[in-house]
């Protein structure tokens, strides 16, 4: 069952990463680039100030918490199953696409960037949900550009992809909620 399952993820794999060109090798590659998204941070940001004011402080310590977090849990679980990415696996290396030579580390399992992508994504869309509908496809496209990546370029199985997605969905969910019981404790210290 597992051989299968393994067989099917470098399957998949295989076909998503063929399907390359000359433009998309530049746009996947510098998608990775968080200075790209730096308009897209620095407006979150800013809603983030005009929205929750002193709470600012909380929100952007719990979003580093929750980057922390998505990143150590990945790498330990990189180097726990230290399954190879996929420009590290013997069988298929010769075929894989990469962009620039790029190759990651050796342990791929799972993906660092898409599950904090994924946090910070659901993580936003919990906090703005009600005022700035608009953010939530926007989110999503982002989160789903910076997953998509890591198969372009080479470096991840979409069973990695698809593990990162579901572990940063919770991660987001997690901190939004910790998040809000940390500000609702504020508040009623304030009142005192």
């Amino acid at each position: 069952m597992m051989e299968s399952l393994l067989h099917l993820d470098q399957s998949l794999f295989l076909a998503l990463n063929g399907l390359h060109s000359p433009f998309f090798d530049q746009f996947f590659y510098y998608a990775t680039k968080p200075i790209i998204w730096l308009p897209l941070y620095l407006l979150v940001f800013f809603l983030i100030i005009r929205e929750f004011r002193w709470k600012t402080i909380t929100i952007v310590i719990a979003v580093a918490l929750m980057i922390t977090a998505s990143d150590q849990l990945a790498n330990l679980s990189k180097y726990g199953t230290k399954r190879l990415r996929p420009t590290y696996e013997p069988e298929i290396e010769q075929v894989v696409h990469t962009v620039d030579d790029y190759r990651g580390g050796q342990y791929g399992f799972y993906s660092a960037h898409a599950s904090t992508n994924f946090a910070i994504a659901i993580f936003l869309i919990l906090l703005f949900r009600r005022r700035y509908r608009w953010l939530i496809p926007v989110l999503l496209i982002w989160a789903s550009i910076m997953a998509y990546s890591r198969i372009y370029l080479g470096v991840h199985y979409p069973g990695d992809i698809l593990v990162a997605i579901i572990v940063g969905i919770g991660l987001g969910f997690l901190f939004s909620w910790l998040t809000r019981k940390v500000i609702g404790y504020q508040e009623r210290c304030m009142r005192l």
